[in-house]
């Protein structure tokens, strides 16, 4: 006959869970027991947040999606919204932000699409280098860009090139419903070229079966888009509703495009609005101090972030949503000023004035306004 304990059933005034795992405890040390826990159960609850990379789907030669297992406290996500990921790489934990490109699914997993950038180093080790069982670290999902409840009864989507991924999300969700749903969706989905465009086959799919109205333009085939032409490609272009992620050129010129007419616009942008270096803000020199007093030295124009010219030049950085939300960007300046490429305001660190610990800055939004010291 065998006896099972229960764990919640005080023993002398500790609860028997407690007894056992301080003996787990003894057994391993000098190591934690959540160190060993997270060798062979790194999704249980209670873990640091990650996912377990279970498919690695090529889209075209420079993108891939990444499917993920997330640990049991991820808490769930919108179609439309974004999650923070963390990526190790030469040693360093490095973090940017993808969309999302599911709606939930039935197996639990989560998935992003990435397109590789030129000297990217976290966009080129996972298309090219992520591998099924790898471990990334998650955050939960965030993001506004999500589609109104209920549906408006017509709806225009556009996007340009990776922009698509939000979206795809959306439509992901919208059409894996037994009843398609009643809105009448035109996409207009504009990329460099034909093979360059995500997710193509699945969009023309789509319109096949009539779940939404796909115009493409390419701008190898048919020059930039032009938005003053929308009303002609989309003829009830005022009915609608309109969201739009995608190159900051192509929403600053639908904002301008919509603001005109009259017409409500959502946008999701993956880079911050930055204003342009007006004069005596022509960059500096940036000099990144590290812990045991060795660093790097750069100069920096005044319209590149200090995050994006560290990265250029070979220095590994904290980094997340690269966009002045998430904070994951932000060191200590020692001495020195930084302007803020959002607004332009100049931010000062003085020696002996400023306190021991310095100003914090972000470095994803913030460019040199002269010599300035950062520890990093």
């Amino acid at each position: 006959m065998s006896i099972t304990a229960d764990p919640t059933v005080p023993v002398r005034g500790r609860s028997l869970r407690g007894v056992l795992r301080r003996v787990a405890e003894s057994a391993v040390t000098p190591l934690e027991l959540d160190d060993v826990l997270d060798v062979f159960h790194p999704l249980r609850a209670g873990a640091e947040l990650r996912g377990r990379i279970v498919q690695v789907l090529p889209e075209t030669p420079e993108s891939a999606t990444i499917v993920l297992k997330p640990g049991r406290d991820w808490a769930g996500h919108v179609p439309g919204q974004y999650v923070r990921v963390g990526v190790d790489v030469e040693g360093v934990r490095l973090w940017r932000t993808y969309s999302l490109t599911h709606g939930p699914r039935p197996d639990g997993c989560i998935s992003i699409t990435v397109k590789a950038i030129p000297g990217g180093v976290v966009s080129n080790h996972l298309v090219h280098r992520a591998r099924k069982g790898q471990m990334l670290q998650l955050a939960q999902a965030e993001g506004e860009f999500v589609l109104p409840q209920p549906l408006p009864a017509k709806l225009l989507l556009v996007t340009g090139g990776s922009g698509i991924t939000p979206v795809i999300g959306m439509l992901r969700n919208l059409h894996s419903k037994a009843t398609a749903p009643a809105t009448d969706i035109v996409l207009v989905h504009v990329n460099a070229s034909e093979g360059s465009a995500i997710f193509r086959a699945e969009l023309r799919a789509l319109a096949a079966a009539e779940r939404i109205r796909l115009v493409e333009r390419f701008d190898d085939q048919h020059g930039l888009l032009d938005v003053a032409v929308l009303a002609d490609l989309v003829p009830d272009l005022d009915e609608r509703l309109t969201y739009a992620c995608g190159p900051a050129g192509l929403l600053d010129a639908l904002e301008e495009h919509h603001t005109a007419r009259g017409l409500e616009l959502t946008t999701e942008r993956f880079r911050p609005v930055l204003v342009e270096a007006g004069d005596g803000e022509g960059g500096g020199t940036v000099t990144l101090t590290g812990a045991a007093g060795s660093g790097a030295t750069l100069e920096v124009d005044g319209a590149t972030p200090i995050l994006d010219a560290a990265e250029q030049a070979g220095v590994l950085m904290p980094s997340g949503c690269r966009m002045g939300i998430c904070m994951a960007c932000v060191l200590p300046m020692r001495e020195g000023a930084v302007r803020d490429l959002r607004n332009g305001a100049i931010t000062v660190a003085v020696p002996g004035e400023t306190g021991p610990q310095g100003v914090p800055i972000q470095t994803c939004v913030s460019t040199a306004a002269g010599a300035c010291s950062i520890d990093h």
